[in-house]
Order: structure tokens, then sequence, then C-alpha cells
């Protein structure tokens, strides 16, 4: 039995694996993990391509695209392995990517799961937007990272190097213990894509486990690889991330930080506006619509999380403002955030 199964989501991406599965499956040592394609329901020839090209591929043939959440959740589900390793289709990975996570993961059996540092696929210098070296949240729900605050992102000169627990690892490259993953009930399917794994490992954190990035294994991202001018992206964000606060508060922080969100939502529509960016101030609007609209759905899970949603935030959530101290503080790198 292999210790991992590597597990690729695809949609329409037969040029994404013909681009990237070639220094996947050289980097990886083949006596250890198995590499999985689980298709969306793709229309394209991704399935014909795999079965041709790389037999050695196990083929999952989802019956539709059920998104990234729900998508990994069919793929994981019948899987039996101590790791599960989600992989974007448009991530190239380093040598010995896999090798050094999962030695660190053996090393340490406390830690749940691990991201390894993300950089950018088309500039390499720099990190990439969805992980950089690592994940964390700010007190009203903002996502950020060691390498990349709001729209800003750093260069890497080896500055966040250093491995340390995190609050979230990113989707494009996530190791996990695969039982940890089941337990937690895997990601929400009504999240459909983006913040899914911000909102698991926010239940991981609940639960005592440990997330880690290392930045010794190293992957590149190419991102918004298989997105269109047309996405929900921003609309997917917003709502999802109300979701989430909704689902993961404690009591005593809820009511604050959904009246500091109202404000801040709304002044990131106009900021829209501003910049001519009309649709994603629509796409605010509604994301804020549809959030109240789907509380009554979610108000069992709330009433679930009751006694664990007293409990105070996790350690690796920012007790401050991103948004304050990006604006008004001119901090706008993950070294400052923590100077006085």
């Amino acid at each position: 039995m292999k210790k991992a199964a590597i597990v690729i989501l695809n949609w329409n991406g037969r040029k994404l694996l013909e681009q990237f599965l070639p220094p996947l499956i050289e980097r990886t040592p083949k006596e250890e993990a198995d590499l999985i394609v689980a298709d969306n329901g793709s229309t394209d020839d991704s399935i014909e391509f795999l079965k041709t090209h790389y037999p050695q591929i196990i083929i999952q043939a989802l019956n539709k695209n059920y998104g990234f959440a729900e998508g990994y959740n069919h793929a994981l589900d019948s899987l039996h392995y101590e790791y599960a390793v989600l992989l974007n289709s448009d991530v190239e990975v380093g040598k010995d990517w896999f090798r050094k996570a999962i030695d660190y993961l053996e090393a340490h059996p406390d830690i749940t799961a691990l991201q390894p540092k993300i950089l950018q696929y088309n500039d390499p210098s720099f990190f990439e937007y969805a992980g950089a070296s690592g994940g964390f949240m700010d007190i009203y729900g903002y996502p950020f990272c060691r390498g990349r605050i709001l729209n800003r992102i750093e260069q890497d000169k080896g500055q966040y190097d250093r491995p340390i627990s995190i609050f979230w690892a990113s989707g494009a490259c996530l190791f996990i213990r695969l039982d940890d993953f089941k337990k937690a009930g895997g990601f929400d399917t009504r999240f459909f894509a983006h913040q899914e794994e911000i909102d698991l490992c926010w239940r991981l954190n609940r639960e005592g486990k440990k997330i880690v990035c290392l930045p010794q294994s190293i992957v590149y991202h190419v991102g918004g690889a298989t997105l269109t001018q047309s996405s929900p992206k921003t609309y997917l964000n917003f709502r999802n991330n109300l979701l989430m606060l909704y689902k993961n508060l404690p009591v005593s922080r809820y009511k604050k930080v959904m009246r500091v969100r109202f404000f801040l939502d709304h002044l990131s529509a106009l900021h829209f506006l501003v910049k001519g960016q009309g649709r994603n101030a629509l796409s605010v609007w509604k994301a804020r619509r549809d959030f109240y609209r789907l509380k009554q759905e979610y108000a069992p899970i709330r009433k679930t999380n009751g006694p664990i949603c007293k409990q105070e935030f996790p350690d690796t959530i920012f007790r401050e403002s991103i948004i304050r101290l990006y604006y008004f503080k001119n901090r706008k790198k993950y070294s400052q955030l923590y100077s006085n």
C-alpha cells in the first residue's frame, strides 16, 4: 500500500495536464504515491489524453462539474491512504517537493496539514497570491499570507523560509492526513469554490490540529489558469467568507465582526465602482444578499457549533485589522505586521 495519493481535480484542462504532468511524474517517487486525476465532468478530451499517454494514472470520472469543494470530497471519499495531496492542475512541482513534505510530516505526527512555499510560475522570484509562504486571517476574516497582503505580493528573498504554524494552507497544494480530512467533514460543498480550504483549516484549528508551511518544499503556481473574465470569483470570495465567519466565529466576537464587515464590504463595493469595476461591485452586494439567504440553512451548524464557538480565536488568527494596517499604517509586508 502506497503512503500517499496525489489528487488533481481536472475540468477541461487537457492542456494543463499535458504541460504539468511530466515534471510531476519525474519528481514524485512512484513507489510512495499514486497519481489520481479526478475529472469534474470535462467536455474536452482530458480523459482520452490520460488513457492514451499516462495509463499509470488512476482516473476518477465524475459525472458533472461539482466544483472544487464537492469535487475533492467525492475524489477523496473512497481513498484509503495515510496522506492525500491536493494539487491544482496548473502547478509545477519543484525538485524533492514531495519527499521533503512527507519526511516533515513523518517526523511531526502532531501536524495535520502542510503547505509548501508557493511561487509564481511565470516569475518564480515572486510569491504566488494563493498561499505564498503560509496563510493567515485577520480579526475581521480577511485572509492574507506570509508574502502577500491583500493584492501586494512580495519578492521571495528567502525572508520567509522558516517553517511556521499557519492558520490555513492553500488548496493549490495541500498535504493532509486523510483521516483528519474525513473526520473534519471535508470541504463545505455549498462553497463550490474559493475559501473552502480556509473554512476546513478553521475547523481543524478548533480541534487543536496543527497546520504548517514548509518552505523547503517548493511548487510553482500559474494561478487563475482555469478561470475566465466572467468568473464569479469576487462573488464567491465575499459570500463564502461571510458564511465561514458565521459558521466559526466565537459568540463573543460575532456581532462586532459582522458590524464592521457590513461597513468594510460596502466600502469595497464603492472602491470597485470608483475603479470602474461595476460587475465586481455588484458581486459584493449579491454576495451579501445571498449570505443572508443562506444563513437559514447554516443556522443548525451554528447552533451545533455553539459550545465550540464560545472558544476564542486560535493563536494563528491575527488580532488586528489588515485593512487598517495596510491603508493607514502603511504596513504592506508580512514582516511589518508585528512591528510596533
